[in-house]
């Protein structure tokens, strides 16, 4: 492998998947139909984006000696060896750099200012957040809090706090799956990969996914019925609850959850629930909007 074809690996496009969620505003605004919207949302995820892919490898390269005892991820670039070290330090500082300056010169400064919190709470996560059981995931629930916020900021609209606080438990929800997978994966030397890793137990564990599922799908169920939601988008519900019962089942009977994104892509009820959850919300804020 090339030392490009590793550098782009490392900097794990597949996650950008996430960024999926700056798009939650302009379909629930309405705004999908306007060019001008849709470029700055695009403009956003890219330099979301950047400064994702320069956590990613941040951490790799903070991780290097810890991620060399892992099973799977002592295949990652950075920790076999692919990728220079310096060149992988060079790059995170100029994705960094380039996804901060663009989004307050492109979007303006409160994009800027919500994409300054993104950078921070990534290095947050990285230095401090990753080594404290339940903070850790907090961390994470941030990011894609901000992620929410942010598309909204990007068209100057008013985000709906019943559906930040639905994002939240929902991150919340997968991240505590990922830290189940992840001890159930390493076993014994669960705590030499992740410092947090020793302060969790799986009866309590399953606890914390039970009430965050059930505070994602409350919250959401009240942002459906609240007046800000588009009218008829509690037609969504049931998909939405399908869902959550669906990622669990992964979790319990196929020892899912481990790479979230994977089993997002690659599970076809899970693919089918998004499909119909994006018509029937764009069906109703069509209708809606006449």
């Amino acid at each position: 492998m090339s030392v490009p074809v590793a550098l782009l690996k490392a900097a794990r496009p597949k996650q950008w998947v996430k960024q999926g969620l700056l798009t939650v505003a302009i379909v629930f605004s309405g705004k999908y139909r306007e060019i001008d919207a849709i470029v700055a949302v695009a403009l956003g995820i890219a330099f979301f984006s950047m400064i994702a892919s320069a956590g990613y490898l941040f951490n790799d390269l903070k991780d290097v000696e810890a991620d060399r005892k892992h099973p799977t991820k002592s295949q990652r670039p950075i920790a076999a060896g692919l990728v220079p070290l310096p060149l992988a330090w060079v790059t995170a500082a100029a994705l960094f750099g380039g996804g901060v300056a663009g989004s307050f010169l492109v979007l303006g400064r409160d994009f800027g200012i919500t994409a300054l919190a993104y950078l921070l709470i990534t290095l947050s996560y990285s230095q401090f957040f990753k080594r404290a059981a339940v903070l850790d995931v907090m961390g994470i629930a941030a990011g894609f809090i901000v992620r929410a916020v942010a598309g909204a900021e990007a068209i100057d609209v008013q985000s709906s706090g019943w559906f930040l606080t639905c994002i939240g438990f929902g991150a919340l929800f997968i991240g505590l799956c990922k830290r189940l997978a992840e001890i159930r994966l390493l076993e014994g030397g669960a705590g030499e990969h992740r410092r947090a890793l020793n302060d969790y137990a799986e009866p309590v564990l399953y606890q914390l996914i039970g009430i965050a599922a059930a505070c994602s799908l409350l919250s959401y169920a009240l942002y459906t019925f609240d007046p800000s939601a588009p009218p008829g988008i509690m037609a969504t519900l049931p998909v939405v609850i399908y869902a959550v019962f669906r990622y669990l089942l992964l979790v319990e009977m196929k020892d899912a959850g481990g790479e979230p994104s994977k089993t997002l892509l690659t599970d076809r009820p899970l693919q089918v629930s998004i499909v119909l959850f994006g018509l029937i919300s764009l069906g109703a804020i069509h209708f809606a909007g006449g």
